[in-house]
């Protein structure tokens, strides 16, 4: 098992840390707004999976990746923090990837174990720009209804991952789900000194949890400590860094297992490649790093397949050392 980093996020000196680690360009995309306006029709739209469900069978259990479509923006030098963009564009045109542009999709995951539905991450639903918003067709294609969904398993808070709880009217996307949200993640954004200390282009941020978790029913609502058994065979542990709580979960049955990296990594053939750069989005970019490391070097050592909310799609795959850093091998 993961063993958890030390949590530091209760003190005002990492609150500010976080607040500067983000940036304006990692506090708007936690809202989706500005920085993903960027996309320009110059590049065009992103290419979506024609089929956008996948099935792996996990023993006595079953993952499903479901597409929630994708984002295309421009490639500046605001999305690799420390690292000059002329050697990001060349890392890309080594793997004959496009250099001017990035493609970011959002990939959830459905474990099926028994009669038990488990929804890891929800994506945008109707919040989102015109290329998101693909999971719920796509569960629907897989077999299956967001009324069939018996837990809705939260990552992490920003709003890629948590939008999807609620449509636009306010409406419960997954009405008979219990929803678990990891702790030190919930006391983070729902502290409200923090939102009120917060930069302006941050309280959005703080305001999509209150909309999607914090009006939840406390009956609804499971918070649960990182190291906690979600579910019979499926596991949390910590992973902060990308957020002040974010979780990875390991999903074991029958001698396999599965684990679901959530924003461990943005762009595998960036990040993953070179796991010292650090992306915009993550609010604490040093322990992100460490994170990095040590979950992706487990994920070696035990070949264990894994799904991030970031891979490209069908987003299940290995990884292998590459280098200094990881390759992410996809499953054909």
């Amino acid at each position: 098992m993961l063993r958890p980093p030390q949590p530091y996020w209760s003190s005002n000196m990492m609150d500010r840390r976080l607040f500067l680690g983000a940036g304006i360009a990692g506090a708007s995309a936690l809202t989706f707004s500005s920085v993903w306006s960027q996309s320009t029709p110059n590049f065009g739209p992103p290419v979506l999976p024609e089929v956008g469900f996948r099935r792996m069978k996990l023993g006595a259990m079953e993952i499903v990746a479901l597409n929630d479509g994708a984002l295309r923006r421009p490639l500046g030098e605001e999305f690799v923090r420390n690292a000059p963009l002329e050697q990001v564009k060349a890392l890309l045109a080594s793997q004959n990837l496009p250099t001017e542009y990035v493609d970011i999709p959002f990939t959830a995951f459905l474990v099926v174990s028994g009669n038990t539905q488990l929804l890891f991450d929800t994506g945008f639903a109707d919040n989102g720009p015109p290329t998101t918003g693909k999971l719920r067709a796509n569960l629907a294609a897989a077999g299956y209804k967001p009324e069939d969904i018996n837990h809705v398993v939260i990552s992490h808070y920003h709003g890629d991952h948590i939008n999807g709880l609620r449509a636009k009217d306010g409406s419960l996307v997954y009405p008979n789900a219990k929803v678990h949200v990891p702790a030190p993640e919930h006391a983070y954004w729902m502290d409200d000194a923090r939102m009120d200390a917060a930069p302006p282009a941050m309280k959005g941020a703080f305001q999509a949890v209150r909309r999607t978790i914090g009006s939840l029913p406390a009956s609804q609502l499971v918070v649960f400590e990182p190291g906690a058994e979600i579910a019979p065979g499926i596991t949390s542990s910590a992973a902060f860094g990308h957020t002040p709580g974010m979780s990875v979960f390991t999903v074991r049955s029958e001698g396999r297992s599965f684990m679901y990296v959530a924003d461990v990594v943005n762009v595998p053939s960036l990040f993953a490649r070179s796991p010292e750069w650090s992306v915009a989005f993550d609010m604490d970019a040093e322990m992100a790093k460490q994170t990095r490391r040590r979950v992706f070097d487990m994920l070696v050592k035990d070949k264990t397949v894994a799904g991030g909310f970031h891979f490209p799609f069908p987003a299940f795959g290995t990884l292998e050392v590459a280098g200094n850093g990881y390759q992410f091998k996809p499953m054909t």
